[in-house]
């Protein structure tokens, strides 16, 4: 068996002298950028319209962003309310002194709500179609944007894996020095798991007439992205304060399963009571 044994200490970003830029903020840009691409390539498809588009990458930035950062703070760092509650909003840490941190902190469980409700206002302001239209194509881009927040938190020796007991695995070096032994690279587990999560529902989208069935692909999207984060979960060190265990899930588990409960409802049960168009 081949055994690997990465040794991964990468500085945090480029220096541009009066501040530092992030890798782990480059990939969110990425991400963002490739995604308003792909809808720009689905809009035109569906002969909307750019003014359209503009509006919805407002509207995803903002509410995906702002979102991740509550569902993070709720779920796992409640204590920064009354601790440190500007820096729950602001890229700065003013606890303990004044530092430029940049946007840490940021659940995918937070994130999925907020797109949710985001879509909602966008849909009723601005496309006045169905949310279901809108979210079986944002999902799209929104999964191939979860390859590069993971690689931005695999950058950033963040998330990280519980340890292999073995040679095999990677050895970040940024943590405790009693932390640095092989350890699983989860974050690569998931963004490996969400190119193929991206891939399926681009070919569901452009080749099947499954984007007709409203519901189907965003519930493809809650199924497929949600499995995934359930069971990387297995092998993923605690982030922060573990507050909900039960069954021996920990708390990206238990809440990964009312995603993908309502998944599977919007492919196999919604269906049976839409009327097509």
């Amino acid at each position: 068996m081949l055994a690997i044994d990465m040794v991964w200490d990468p500085s945090k970003g480029l220096d541009l002298g009066f501040f530092t830029l992030h890798y782990y903020s480059v990939m969110w840009i990425v991400a963002f950028l490739l995604g308003l691409q792909i809808m720009k390539r689905i809009y035109k498809h569906e002969g909307q319209s750019n003014e359209s588009l503009d509006s919805l990458f407002i509207y995803a930035v903002l509410g995906i962003m702002l979102g991740a950062r509550l569902g993070h703070v709720i779920f796992y760092q409640p204590e920064l309310i009354s601790e440190d509650f500007f820096s729950i909003f602001l890229p700065f840490k003013f606890k303990g002194g004044f530092e430029f941190t940049g946007f840490q902190g940021l659940a995918s469980h937070g994130a999925a709500i907020a797109m949710i409700i985001s879509m909602y206002l966008y849909n009723k302001k601005v496309l006045h179609k169905t949310v279901l239209w809108i979210l079986d194509r944002v999902v799209i881009p929104v999964a191939s944007g979860a390859v590069f927040v993971r690689l931005g938190n695999f950058i950033n020796s963040e998330i990280i894996g519980k340890p292999t007991g073995s040679d095999f695995g990677v050895t970040f070096k940024q943590l405790p020095i009693v932390e640095q032994v092989p350890r699983h690279p989860a974050q690569l587990y998931e963004a490996g798991s969400y190119i193929f999560v991206f891939l399926i529902l681009w070919y569901f989208y452009w080749k099947t007439k499954k984007s007709e069935q409203q519901g189907f692909l965003f519930g493809l999207f809650l199924v497929l992205l949600w499995s995934v984060r359930f069971f990387v979960e297995f092998v993923k060190e605690p982030q922060g304060d573990e507050y909900f265990i039960l069954f021996g899930l920990n708390t990206g588990q238990l809440l990964s399963v009312p995603f993908v409960l309502i998944g599977l409802y919007f492919m196999f049960v919604y269906k049976a009571r839409t009327k097509l168009s």
